[in-house]
């Protein structure tokens, strides 16, 4: 045993973010291990040999009946008990893009009141009408308690996404997000800091400006922006600027995302 920490990221049927999510688990310190969804199901109690689980980005079986409700649907019938127990456990899950419509269609954020497993907001088709491939400003909630954003502030991120409006015809449900800080990061005006409505610093026009969720007990965390994408300083589109301006970070941003996720595991 090298006392790495062992990260489950889930492959197959559309998704397509693989490698770069297995390369910031290893900057980040862990131990990631690629395992295709059908033998995962295959070997359903292999989920307990991780300590953290991924759903990664990509456009799972075609987008087709709406982005991640076919894989969702999978992984409800073949893996719920499994999924339970791990999520009791007090291990992780972070779902990004494709793999943050997965999960909410499972109803595994934002779980307001415990249950995993029943659906109670989704991702929408963004407000604009198509798909939107461009960098936004993230600013997390340091209320919030979810384990994977501690000390964040704000982040410039890529979004590609053509589903990604967070929504829910249940205001009880918006309510009970903000009484209880599941908001863990929302749109930002790059400027000002302040979250934003207002397109494109807000590409789909999610409800409250929300861009990521996590459930009350902080260890489950999705968003549309990819921070897998943002392990370089080179990655971000204005790293020549920075680098003249001596802004330059020694590690691409996204990077913290993954570092909180192995500390807490320690």
């Amino acid at each position: 045993m090298n006392g790495k920490i062992p990260v489950l990221i889930i492959t197959g049927y559309g998704l397509n973010c693989e490698a770069e999510s297995s390369f910031a688990w290893e900057q980040a310190g862990a131990e990631p291990r690629r395992v295709h969804l059908n033998d995962l199901l295959e070997r359903p109690a292999q989920l307990q040999d991780f300590g953290a689980l991924m759903f990664i980005g990509g456009f799972s079986y075609g987008d087709h009946m709406g982005s991640g409700l076919v894989f969702a649907h999978r992984v409800r019938h073949h893996l719920r008990d499994e999924l339970q127990k791990f999520i009791c456990d007090d291990k992780l899950v972070l779902a990004v893009c494709n793999g943050f419509q997965i999960v909410t269609k499972l109803g595994l954020l934002p779980a307001t009141n415990g249950d995993y497993f029943t659906q109670s907001v989704s991702l929408m088709q963004n407000d604009c009408g198509h798909f939107q491939n461009r960098w936004v400003t993230l600013r997390f909630e340091k209320e919030s308690p979810c384990v994977f954003t501690r000390g964040i502030e704000l982040m410039p991120l890529p979004a590609r996404h053509g589903e990604g409006k967070i929504f829910t015809t249940d205001k009880s449900v918006l309510e009970q997000i903000e009484s209880k800080k599941l908001a863990a990061c929302r749109y930002a005006d790059p400027k000002t800091g302040e979250s934003t409505m207002e397109f494109p610093q807000n590409p789909n026009g999610s409800l409250n400006a929300i861009a990521g969720l996590c459930d009350p007990t902080g260890r489950i965390f999705g968003l549309m922006p990819h921070p897998e994408a943002y392990l370089f300083p080179e990655n971000h589109p204005q790293w020549d600027l920075q680098k003249i301006r001596g802004e330059l970070p020694e590690k691409g941003l996204g990077l913290k995302i993954f570092k909180n996720a192995v500390a807490y595991l320690h």
